[in-house]
């Protein structure tokens, strides 16, 4: 029971997310709101600069065992691309933890990310507590990067 609550949450935590970011990157969506919209797998703005993959695979000539970010975020015209990874915690005191782990899990990925597309390579650790409160890194995506994501 507690394993499907904790999906449910996750799955709406990212279709947020991912609506948000849509919604600031200039990608036409279908619905006005994000938590009545089923997020496709890749998502392009019309121009086709920036492109936002979700739950995709990263096909590398290397064999890396960690391969799947939560949110890909590809911006050609920038030249940057930032790996999202999601995670719902209860515990305050385990936030940083884990973001530090995440960013530790997706250093091999990062660095075949940015030989491959030629692109800057970050990875961007999204912890959200079950008080509904975001992490510091979740916040500063917009800022940085492609706009404003909101709460």
């Amino acid at each position: 029971m507690a394993e499907e609550l904790y999906i449910n949450r996750y799955d709406t935590v990212c279709a947020q997310l991912l609506f948000n970011i849509c919604k600031d990157t200039g990608v036409k969506l279908d619905n006005r709101h994000g938590y009545d919209r089923v997020p496709k797998s890749v998502e392009t703005s019309p121009e086709g600069k920036v492109t936002i993959l979700r739950n995709q695979q990263v096909q590398t000539e290397r064999t890396i065992p960690i391969n799947k970010p939560d949110v890909i975020i590809r911006d050609s015209e920038k030249g940057t691309c930032i790996l999202l990874d999601i995670g719902i915690s209860g515990d305050r005191n385990m936030i940083i933890k884990k973001e530090d782990e995440k960013i530790i899990k997706y250093k091999y990925l990062t660095t075949e990310v940015r030989r491959m597309w030629h692109v800057k390579t970050e990875v961007i650790p999204g912890t959200r507590w079950a008080t509904r409160t975001i992490s510091k890194p979740l916040k500063t995506i917009p800022e940085q990067h492609i706009g404003k994501v909101r709460n």
